[in-house]
């Protein structure tokens, strides 16, 4: 909810200004080769601005990774939310994800940075795929002994695949696709079935997540 008062919202505006000039300048390079003089500058807010929000540049930095890795994680949570078959619930987040780098670069760009810690936000995506494989493993769909070791097995070939992606963006179907594949064969889904699962048509993920 917007500030009631003028003061409240210029402070909402320059702390988001500063949110997003961060996401921009992470997308890009490694926190540490980016000086707080940068942010403010693409900001375009005062030096000392970021103090009144952030005890810090990595405080900020943690601030704007959250809000990407939650986004992507709303984002795919209202993309699926209508398939009822949970493999194919799983197959297709894994679809959609690898497909960021031509979707959502900015989101995928500071994923790959993030690596495995990606899993670690409380709304993000971490969660929602843990929540996804154990409800397909209830459901018979896949064989998991370990959901936590298959998360971080899917995160870790996600990462990969994204940077695959990136090099060539015209091969994100492919890429994407075919990791769904590997993915259900690897938690015990038969080839063929695997291979409908993900040829299946892929939901529309929404540009902006609804008000």
């Amino acid at each position: 909810m917007e500030p009631a008062n003028r003061q409240g919202r210029r402070k909402a505006r320059t702390r988001a200004a500063l949110v997003g000039a961060a996401r921009q300048l992470l997308s890009t390079r490694h926190p540490a080769e980016i000086s707080i003089q940068e942010i403010t500058d693409l900001a375009d807010v005062g030096f000392g601005s970021l103090y009144g929000h952030f005890q810090s540049k990595t405080e900020l930095f943690e601030v704007a990774v959250a809000e990407v890795l939650d986004e992507h994680g709303a984002l795919l949570e209202v993309a699926l939310a209508d398939i009822e078959d949970p493999a194919e619930v799983f197959a297709a987040g894994v679809r959609l994800t690898g497909r960021l780098p031509r979707s959502y670069p900015q989101i995928a760009e500071i994923t790959m940075r993030t690596g495995l810690d990606y899993l670690h936000s409380p709304s993000g995506i971490g969660p929602r795929a843990l929540r996804d494989l154990e409800r397909a493993h209830a459901a018979g769909r896949l064989r998991l002994e370990d959901p936590e070791l298959a998360l971080h097995c899917t995160a870790g070939s996600l990462i990969a695949a994204l940077h695959l992606v990136s090099r060539d963006p015209q091969q994100a179907d492919r890429i994407a696709d075919e990791l769904a594949v590997t993915m259900l064969r690897m938690f015990g889904m038969d080839d063929g079935e695997a291979r409908e699962v993900v040829g299946r048509p892929l939901p529309t993920v929404p540009q902006d997540l609804p008000a």
